[in-house]
């Protein structure tokens, strides 16, 4: 069988007619590069701040502030703020009128700005410890925020442009989803490693073994050892801090390098054939649009609830790597044992949806990953048994996150051809705008969560010392566990089939007929 061949029977696109592989696979592409940039911020910056800044050293504060709490509420206000301007941004990709279409010209424009900001976030030249350095990431986040929205919204929106066929569009947020996953996870997975790699000389101790070497070596008494340690470790934690401030400003630099052409590679291969036409509609009139949309509202609300769901793959993942097994590299190997179930699931995609719809697919799919991690929580991480048990659990987790991943981007899609079937008009920007929102949610949960379970398990990142190993277990992991039973709820009501979607997809066809 040809390449060409092998391509249509994957997205299950007809040679010459519709929507082509060669856009799938560009659209695909993009969502490496935006996930390239997304992920190194997400899931990096309030690393950068804790560890490189030093944020979440014992005594910092900034203003009256635990300096690790802050960093906890910047990252919650600013994701929040920015989520709610997600509508804003759908309202003005619905607005948009050009020759490129509607949400493509997005890809074009703002690949620069987001390349910018995204640099800006990481500068090395920032001091540890200072409000000063704070108030200006603070600053620089917010706008890197709202700049990638601008490209965010109109990206996702593009797939409901690109074809009104369920299956097909099904089939493209697949792939799209599986390339997403690998850009994330060349982040997540490199990242630490380099990290680890290169900080392992700046690694200090202040055991009884050492104390005994250094009164050995330099014959001086337990005091003295003590004192000399102390010295040298003030010096290794400002070499390390100084490190990964430029290791990180390096990453960020490399993977900007790298996703910039992909956005252009997006925009330049994809055709936009299902638009909105005539007059722009308003923010409210946008507004109204979105709460007609039920089907649509109950997957936002579960998409919230479901924002702790996986946050042992945000910062507290990285934090419990770092301090409590004494290898951030090992967030690389966290991350990636979700990794195979996540494939599995992106496989069984097709099958699962035609065989319990996707409603009920997603309903279960979440029921068993809060039962993995029920069992988690219970059986712990204090013994090697216990963590083989526990890696367990992660590939098993990769089923709830796959599916999730996909499942939820394809019912959004759906809502768009309800929403058209309801009222007459298609709303992808405002539609979509709820899937950034639901992300966006997600990540700023995620990064709550895990810098004050730092926080909670009284993690001083300055000297590696750590008050409470079992309170971040259990906070990682009991969000978890809330956040996957809670989420199944909303869907519980949703009543989109793809039967359903079919039927009213060809009535808005017979509708398009008559008024020619």
């Amino acid at each position: 069988m040809k390449i060409n061949e092998m391509l249509h029977k994957l997205f299950g696109t007809t040679p010459g007619k519709g929507v082509q592989p060669k856009e799938a696979i560009a659209y695909s592409v993009t969502g490496i590069g935006q996930n390239f940039i997304c992920t190194i911020v997400g899931s990096y910056l309030t690393i950068f701040m804790t560890d490189a800044l030093l944020f979440g050293a014992a005594g910092v504060k900034v203003g009256a502030m635990e300096g690790a709490i802050a960093v906890a509420i910047l990252m919650l206000a600013t994701r929040v703020f920015d989520a709610f301007n997600d509508p804003i941004m759908g309202s003005i990709v619905d607005k948009t009128r050009s020759k490129w279409g509607k949400c493509r010209p997005y890809l074009k424009w703002m690949a620069i700005p987001i390349a910018v900001c995204t640099i800006l976030c990481f500068l090395p030249v920032f001091e540890a410890k200072s409000v000063t350095t704070f108030v200006l990431i603070s600053v620089i986040y917010v706008i890197w925020s709202m700049v990638y929205t601008v490209a965010d919204v109109p990206y996702w929106g593009l797939s409901t442009c690109l074809t009104n066929d369920t299956t097909v569009r099904g089939n493209i947020l697949t792939v799209s989803r599986l390339a997403c996953t690998v850009g994330a996870g060349v982040v997540t997975i490199g990242v630490p490693f380099i990290t680890d790699a290169l900080t392992k000389k700046f690694k200090y101790t202040d055991s009884a073994e050492h104390i005994a070497m250094i009164m050995k070596d330099y014959g001086v008494d337990a005091d003295g050892a003590a004192a000399y340690i102390g010295t040298v470790m003030k010096s290794q934690v400002e070499a390390n801090a100084d490190t990964l401030k430029w290791i990180y400003f390096i990453c960020a630099v490399v993977f900007v390098v790298l996703a910039i052409p992909m956005f252009y590679y997006g925009f330049n291969n994809t055709k936009e054939r299902f638009t909105a036409e005539g007059e722009a509609p308003s923010f409210g009139h946008n507004l109204k649009l979105l709460f007609k949309n039920k089907e649509l509202l109950l997957i936002v609300l579960s998409g919230i609830l479901g924002g702790a769901r996986m946050v042992y793959t945000y910062t507290g993942g990285l934090y419990f790597a770092k301090y409590i097994l004494h290898n951030e590299g090992l967030y690389g190997i966290i991350t990636l044992l979700v990794v195979p179930g996540g494939l599995v699931a992106s496989l069984l995609v097709p099958w699962l949806t035609k065989k319990f719809t996707k409603k009920y697919t997603y309903i279960f799919v979440h029921l068993f990953g809060g039962a993995v991690m029920t069992v988690m929580y219970f059986v712990g991480y204090d013994a090697t048994w216990k963590l083989v048990v526990c890696a367990i659990g992660l590939i098993l987790l990769g089923l709830p996150q796959g599916i999730n991943n996909i499942m939820t981007y394809a019912m959004i899609g759906d809502t768009v051809d309800y929403l058209e079937w309801k009222t007459g008009e298609r709303g992808e920007g405002i539609c979509f705008a709820m899937q950034t929102l639901i992300n966006k949610i997600g990540m700023a949960v995620g990064a709550f969560i895990g810098v004050m379970s730092m926080s909670i398990a009284a993690i001083d990142t300055e000297t590696g010392t750590v008050g409470n190993p079992d309170a971040l277990w259990n906070v990682l992991i009991l969000s978890g566990v809330i956040s996957m039973f809670a989420c199944a709820v909303p869907m519980l009501f949703y009543t989109l089939t793809e039967k359903r979607q079919r039927e009213m997809v060809a009535e808005i066809e017979k509708r398009k007929a008559v008024k020619k």
